[in-house]
């Protein structure tokens, strides 16, 4: 049950500004996993919606954040330049329907067996790619479409600002712990850059993010042998992929708060919410190491955090796309940088 008698009014505030917090780290990630993708940000969007939702409310390992990933969008990139986003929602589908099948067998519980090495160099790893990965945003397209890294005022204003970020993330909590400190520096960068009207980087130059509620559809796609020859490798690829970091990251949230959680559970949850994301528009996901470190860090432990972050992130295409979209990338940066 989501709310019980385990929730006090201070677990449901840590719980909530959490899930917003997260919400808006993720919608740059989103947006940049679906144009690697080559689709549409709202894909990766509805992506990070559903899996969110369905894994925070029926997985195994609350506090942990799932959405549209790197991982899988290099995965992805192929299949959809050579036949196509609907060839690409139909594997979706058929990967949620391969994790099913890894959950009914109870295979989940052979994580355990993984070395705390192989572990740590997941983890050592992926903070890695986490930090390197941001570094993109500092580059612009050239006149001649070519992309370029800022320099000049562009370059010191998002220097200047990401650097603000970080230092507000670390001195905050020494004067109120409130709120989150990663939410705080969000906010006041955020305020800062529009009070002063400064020119720099925001979520709307990745893309829009205004849109509506996804309508369900069945893939595009003639069903038969061909089209499950093409699907069938990158499904059980995407599966694996992504039941891998799931469960490693689950690992890893485990050690961290000295808990266990539920390795099947959570890859029935990852294989139900991929087939709903690939008949509503999305881009299929597993979890978010990056996402998951901040809640956790917040001190979010309980699904509530899951479950509002995807309300949020609903709302922010909904109704507030044009505030949203004011954030500057500067401050989402900063954020990551802390989590790597």
């Amino acid at each position: 049950m989501l709310f019980t008698k385990s929730y006090n009014f201070s677990e449901v505030k840590t719980n909530l500004l959490s899930g917003l917090t997260v919400a808006l780290a993720m919608v740059p990630e989103a947006i940049a996993f679906a144009l690697i993708a080559h689709v549409s940000p709202l894909t990766g969007l509805y992506a990070a919606i559903i899996i969110c939702l369905t894994t925070s409310a029926f997985g195994g390992r609350p506090g942990m954040i799932s959405g549209a990933t790197g991982a899988l969008a290099v995965v992805m990139v192929a299949l959809v330049v050579q036949h196509g986003v609907e060839y690409l929602f139909a594997t979706v589908v058929l990967m949620g329907i391969l994790q099913l099948i890894f959950a009914i067998f109870r295979l989940g519980k052979y994580i355990r067996m993984v070395p705390y090495s192989v572990m740590l160099g997941f983890v050592n790893g992926l903070a890695i790619v986490i930090f390197i990965a941001q570094f993109g945003h500092f580059k612009v397209m050239s006149p001649e479409g070519i992309s370029v890294w800022m320099s000049g005022m562009p370059l010191f204003i998002m220097m200047t600002l990401t650097a603000v970020t970080v230092l507000i993330i670390y001195i905050f909590p020494l004067a109120t712990k409130a709120i989150p400190s990663t939410l705080a520096s969000i906010l006041i960068v955020s305020i800062v850059v529009i009070l002063l009207g400064l020119d720099t980087k925001t979520v709307g130059d990745l893309g829009s993010i205004s849109g509506g509620i996804p309508e369900f559809r069945i893939p595009n796609i003639d069903f038969n042998l061909e089209s499950l020859r093409i699907i069938l490798p990158y499904s059980f690829l995407l599966a694996s992929i992504g039941l891998i970091e799931t469960l490693l990251t689950l690992n890893l949230i485990d050690d961290m708060t000295d808990t266990n959680g539920k390795p099947n559970k959570e890859s029935m949850a990852q294989g139900i919410g991929n087939i709903i994301t690939g008949f509503f528009g999305g881009m299929g996901g597993c979890a978010m190491i990056g996402q998951s470190m901040i809640n956790i860090n917040n001190g979010a432990l309980k699904r509530l955090s899951g479950i509002s972050a995807a309300i949020f992130l609903a709302s922010f295409i909904l109704f507030l796309s044009k505030w949203i979209e004011l954030i500057p990338l500067a401050a989402l940066i900063g954020v990551m940088f802390v989590v790597a």
